[in-house]
């Protein structure tokens, strides 16, 4: 039987929206499209990593630490949300070591017997449904940045390129499926970098130290995927302008992404940006079988 919350459709009404704030442009670009839409939505920021610059955009925020649950929820009841939306990261080692747990955050992590980012943050999903608070797809108001399947820049991939996306879309993909990370970088079939708990730009830029000797004809490949059953309310995959102007630095000419479940923040300047540096950008299909999920499960 389908999760109730899997098949959530967000309401019409205009209010009863919040949104949950990490760091990065994710939260602007919500608040921002929200509003085109007539929406003002009440913001929930995470004083350990959103920017203070939100309260120049948001009317109503509030800033609570990571580890203050209880207080998230009282007040999203006190500004009347029902309906709520998280964008911005976390940083990982932040979530498990340096923060200070309220009671109901300390009986989550009490409860979970996989410590990793999408068990927390699905079992406080699960805590939100359980105060009438839906999460709702963070996709839902950015619709316009999730590429289709296809070559998104003006070159495509070369032979080799093309060599080492399909080696390498293989290997992201069962990497991905163990949690590990969502990204590797590829240099002439060889895998040269895995994503842990860095992040993407700083994967790219460790494998090109630990490539520094390959020659121009054997430039780095970059593979970034979902998840199988992508939790589509959080986590969801990122790229940035940032992260084509790390590729361009690292002397990485490909970048291969998961259409349909992949952000591509400042989309028209991202493609521009990667024209000019000469990288080509292509999204492919997920895998048969492995669609986006809209829940998962925090308690085993």
């Amino acid at each position: 039987m389908q999760n109730p919350s899997s098949t959530f459709e967000a309401k019409p009404s205009s209010t009863g929206w919040g949104l949950i704030a990490g760091n990065g442009r994710f939260p602007f670009l919500v608040l921002e499209a929200a509003r085109q839409q007539g929406i003002d939505m009440a913001v929930i920021a995470l004083k350990e990593e959103a920017s203070p610059e939100l309260a120049e955009l948001a009317k109503r925020i509030h800033w609570v630490s990571l580890g203050e649950l209880s207080k998230a929820i009282d007040l999203m009841h006190q500004e009347g949300v029902t309906q709520a939306v998280m964008a911005g990261q976390v940083k990982h080692n932040k979530i498990f070591s340096t923060i200070r747990p309220d009671w109901k955050l300390a009986k989550l992590l009490f409860s979970l017997t996989t410590k990793n980012t999408d068990a927390l943050i699905g079992g406080v999903a699960k805590i939100l449904e359980e105060e009438n608070i839906h999460l709702v797809n963070s996709t839902h108001f950015l619709q316009p940045l999730l590429p289709a399947a296809g070559v998104l820049t003006k070159r495509s991939p070369n032979a080799q390129e093309s060599s080492d996306i399909a080696y390498g879309l293989g290997v992201a993909r069962k990497i991905s499926a163990m949690d590990i990370g969502q990204t590797i970088v590829v240099s002439d079939g060889t895998c040269v970098a895995v994503e842990a708990m860095e992040g993407t730009d700083e994967t790219i830029h460790r494998a090109a130290r630990l490539a520094a000797t390959r020659s121009q004809e054997k430039p780095l490949v970059v593979i970034k995927v979902s998840k199988p059953g992508q939790d589509m309310r959080f986590d969801v995959p990122v790229v940035g302008l940032s992260t084509i102007e790390h590729m361009r630095t690292s002397g990485a000419t490909a970048l291969a992404i998961d259409a349909g479940r992949t952000l591509l923040f400042d989309r028209t300047n991202l493609i521009a940006l990667a024209d000019a540096s000469g990288i080509t950008i292509e999204a492919f299909a997920a895998e048969a079988g492995a669609e986006p999920k809209a829940s998962s499960v925090g308690n085993k």
